[in-house]
């Protein structure tokens, strides 16, 4: 049975308290960072791991679940430190993390340019200048939808599209864990939409969450909230009903 471990990184960015849950799974083979936060991240995940008796030098591999900069922020710094990582992602996401094609975030925020207020221009460029500092880094290998992984007692690829065309989460079926990224995040104890506003095909992240009723998830992990603490299938189900009804 694989072991997972969540980590909480607490920060400030734009002037809020913040917190990004990063997970390690875990057997006598292999270490697993599902994600690694924003650039310059390393220390902080470094720091944290090692509480929960973790060396960051044990990773075998990354999983990425998408290509926004609070996911693969440190991504570039990891593979370079230790080179032999073995980098993970979905067939449709690769191009982007290994900077082969333009972030789809950058290219959101530059379409919504000329509509915005001189006011919220100046939020706007700081997010393109953060953008446009995230490192791309090679994808070693590349998944796709229902794909198997026999790392830590077994995994499954569900490819949960919305929030990005590749975003995956990952099902622990040995622990009934699911692993979400952003396909659903955790707001005021309740699960949501990641950032709906941000989401570049809200109809299709609706259909995603609809999928995930498909898995016995007895743990639900969110990057954004941690650790969902009440019934999983419920919640799912109470925030399709917002959309769908």
């Amino acid at each position: 049975m694989s072991n997972h471990v969540v980590l909480n990184i607490e920060f400030e960015y734009q002037g809020q308290q913040q917190v990004i849950s990063p997970v390690f799974i875990q057997d006598e083979s292999d270490t697993i960072l599902v994600d690694c936060g924003y650039p310059e991240f390393l220390p902080k995940i470094e720091q944290l791991a090692a509480r929960h008796h973790i060396s960051i030098a044990s990773i075998t591999k990354i999983i990425v679940t998408h290509h926004d900069m609070d996911h693969m922020g440190s991504l570039a710094a990891l593979k370079r430190a230790y080179p032999e990582v073995t980098v993970i992602a979905h067939e449709l996401d690769a191009p982007y993390i290994a900077g082969k094609r333009k972030s789809l975030r950058l290219a959101q925020v530059e379409s919504t340019w000329g509509e915005l207020s001189t006011e919220d221009k100046q939020g706007a460029e700081q997010l393109k200048r953060l953008l446009q500092s995230v490192e791309p880094a090679p994808v070693d290998q590349t998944v796709r939808d229902q794909e198997r992984l026999d790392f830590c007692g077994g995994m499954e690829i569900i490819h949960t599209p919305g929030h990005m065309p590749g975003h995956i989460s990952l099902y622990l079926p040995a622990s009934k864990t699911l692993i979400a990224g952003d396909a659903v995040v955790i707001q005021e104890g309740k699960l949501a939409i990641a950032n709906p506003e941000f989401t570049l095909d809200l109809d299709e992240a609706v259909r995603s969450v609809r999928r995930l009723l498909a898995y016995d998830i007895d743990q639900l992990i969110c990057y954004h909230g941690g650790l969902y603490k009440g019934h999983v299938k419920q919640a799912l189900q109470a925030l399709l009903q917002t959309y769908e009804s």
